[in-house]
């Protein structure tokens, strides 16, 4: 027995000094439930003109999604996803809640924008939805910077791009994050929950955080794949650590 539990100790040797090794992405989110996100941020709106985040939460949820409005990759894929989710619910945009969209690159500027909010306001089939109920947003280094460590945003600037999560933060109208939502489609009963929850100020996890870290961004290819390596690491981790407890267990029957 004692041999045994030396060979499986050595063939985990090779994952446990990977994950040691494996340093923390600078790309990802950290999950910051019940922190409230600064009402003093000021951004620009699609005019061009100032306003504070705090202003446009205006006692409502609101689902902050932060991209950039010239990404080849995720930003367009989410966005879509969260409107056709949006025609989908039976709450409100404006009256329920409210939907705010924020580059993260400060090098954009409202008349993007303002172009963008154009192109998916002419999709959707919500006829009543009005310019304040879902709003596209920039702002400068300093503010940019203080939004996404409120809500643990973390992005990597890949030339002229950016690799990042595609995630959705869901606030409650005190401006607390009660809720994330990884991926680019959504559940409208996910999202209506979310939304729900936010607005009695609850916050709660979600499993699809494990989608993160099964996924990893490939830079190259601009998609994100299967991280086979880190599943099958687990996997035979866990086929080990069955197989040990078996053999005890047989074991211990046979002395009986």
């Amino acid at each position: 027995m004692k041999n045994l539990i030396l060979v499986i100790i050595f063939l985990l040797i090779p994952f446990v000094t990977f994950a040691g090794d494996d340093k923390p992405s600078p790309v990802g989110i950290d999950e910051k439930y019940g922190q409230v996100v600064p009402g003093d941020i000021t951004l620009f709106d699609e005019h061009g003109k100032t306003v504070q985040l705090g202003e446009l939460i205006n006692n409502k949820p609101a689902i902050i999604t932060m991209v950039y409005y010239q990404c080849p990759g995720i930003c367009s894929p989410l966005l879509t996803g969260l409107a056709h989710t949006i025609d989908k619910l039976d709450l409100i945009p404006g009256k329920d809640y409210t939907i705010l969209t924020i580059s993260f690159n400060t090098k954009e500027d409202y008349i993007m924008a303002a172009e963008k909010k154009d192109n998916y306001f002419r999709t959707m089939k919500i006829k009543t939805l009005a310019e304040g109920d879902w709003r596209f947003l920039t702002g400068d280094s300093i503010n940019i910077a203080r939004l996404t460590d409120a809500i643990g945003f973390r992005y990597l600037k890949d030339g002229s791009d950016f690799i990042h999560p595609a995630v959705i933060t869901v606030i409650s109208p005190g401006a607390k994050i009660t809720r994330y939502l990884y991926g680019t489609d959504f559940l409208p009963f996910d999202l209506k929950m979310a939304l729900v929850e936010a607005s009695e100020g609850k916050t709660g996890s979600t499993i699809s955080k494990v989608v993160s870290l099964c996924y990893s961004y490939d830079a190259q290819g601009r998609k994100y794949v299967l991280n086979v390596t880190r599943i099958a690491g687990g996997g035979i981790l866990f086929m080990l650590a069955v197989f040990a407890i078996v053999l005890v267990v047989t074991k211990k029957k046979k002395k009986m």
